[in-house]
């Protein structure tokens, strides 16, 4: 991994690479789809700070795919909060 995008070139702060989008997206799958299916979730949008701070600036949307979910989009949003799905 290129590590976390604070840690790279300060223009690239609105930019996350390939290596970003697989953390986010292990991540996701590991720890945030068992949740979203005991919330009996369907569409949605996250933000990110489950994969680490440095994405804590990130959003993702995601749908259900067949038995599971898939990212649909990852965007910068500064202004973005995060949800506790362990609620």
């Amino acid at each position: 991994m290129h590590g976390a995008p604070e840690l790279r070139d300060p223009l690239r702060k609105h930019e996350l690479d390939e290596d970003d989008l697989i953390r986010i997206g292990t991540i996701f799958e590991a720890e945030i789809v068992p949740r979203l299916r005991r919330h009996h979730a369907r569409i949605g949008t996250l933000n990110c700070g489950f994969a680490g701070p440095a994405y804590a600036d990130w959003t993702l949307r995601f749908r259900s795919a067949g038995g599971g979910f898939e990212i649909t989009e990852v965007e910068y949003d500064e202004g973005g909060d995060g949800l506790d799905l362990d609620l």
